[in-house]
């Protein structure tokens, strides 16, 4: 029996290759030139991508044996599911994985940009703690969180903020009956009575710039916003602005609009932690997104049931 032929958007790790290589012919997109996809295309039966890979309905109708899009990842947002609705293409990602790393290091970010740890190691590394103390920060023990999007990831992260003494509010698509947390209608209200604000939630139209001016206005100039989503979800000019001008006090961004480059602005900044999209990559992790996208791969070529499918 012939092997099926995935095409690969991303590099993978060595160990999900090597057992990638012994089920499937794979090649890798980036290394096609146009003719090479051209004649590779009319065998591609299934697509390996990451959270961040873009599969368009235009990419979707160049690959007429496609039949699986697995995605080493939670997020889908890039993923044309329409298109791949409309040619029964299964979809599958990773979930759960790393929910409890992806809140770790929320906490960290907030820590991180609350207490100015980044500046502050700068401020040793330069000498100039030898001329005096570094100003006084803000506190975050105590303090009023907010939650865009209380999922599995927004649950878990509210469960350390309340080992931090923190009140929880959140808002989403429906409030929650079984969590004891307060409700919000809408980013801005949840905004305006909170100290920390922190984005959750899922990339789609109805999120789109949903922290804009006005939201970052109402959290107002001692509030603290958090991104370990997506970049779409925050207008980053407007946070741009609102860092400047002391709208707010400050970020951390693990996500970003046009990853991997990051606007200049946002580089000049000193009131903002910049890290490169890496709040669920442990080891831990990785390897278990690693055997979970082989899994369900392996599964939908031997017609058994994927164990976490999208549509």
């Amino acid at each position: 029996m012939m092997k099926p032929t995935l095409l690969l958007l991303s590099y993978l790790p060595d160990s999900l290759m090597q057992r990638l290589h012994e089920h499937f012919v794979c090649h890798l997109h980036a290394s096609l030139d146009a003719n090479q996809f051209m004649l590779l295309a009319p065998t591609v039966r299934a697509i390996v991508a990451t959270a961040q890979s873009s599969v368009p309905r235009a990419l979707i109708k160049q690959l007429p044996a496609l039949e699986m899009i697995s995605i080493m990842g939670v997020g889908y947002d890039g993923i044309d599911l329409e298109a791949a609705r409309e040619h029964n293409i299964c979809v599958t990602n990773t979930p759960g994985l790393s929910t409890e790393d992806i809140a770790d290091f929320t906490m960290g970010l907030l820590l991180c940009a609350a207490r100015q740890i980044h500046t502050a190691d700068q401020f040793v590394r330069r000498g100039a703690w030898e001329t005096g103390r570094y100003p006084m920060t803000a506190r975050v023990f105590g303090g009023r969180m907010g939650i865009i999007g209380l999922g599995r990831i927004g649950q878990a992260v509210a469960l350390r903020a309340q080992a931090f003494g923190m009140s929880i509010a959140y808002t989403g698509r429906t409030p929650k009956t079984d969590v004891p947390y307060r409700w919000c209608d809408d980013a801005l209200a949840l905004a305006a009575s909170v100290d920390y604000l922190v984005v959750c939630a899922s990339a789609d139209a109805q999120t789109h710039a949903m922290i804009n001016q006005a939201v970052l206005a109402a959290l107002g100039s001692r509030g603290v916003l958090i991104n370990i989503a997506r970049g779409s979800i925050v207008d980053q000019d407007a946070l741009v602005t609102a860092l400047r001008d002391g709208t707010i006090l400050a970020a951390g961004l693990d996500v970003f609009c046009d990853e991997p480059h990051v606007s200049q602005a946002l580089k000049d900044l000193p009131n903002v932690v910049l890290t490169p999209h890496m709040a669920s990559t442990t080891e831990a992790s990785v390897a278990a997104m690693l055997d979970l996208t082989f899994t369900n791969l392996a599964a939908y070529f031997a017609g058994q049931p994927v164990l976490t499918p999208v549509i």
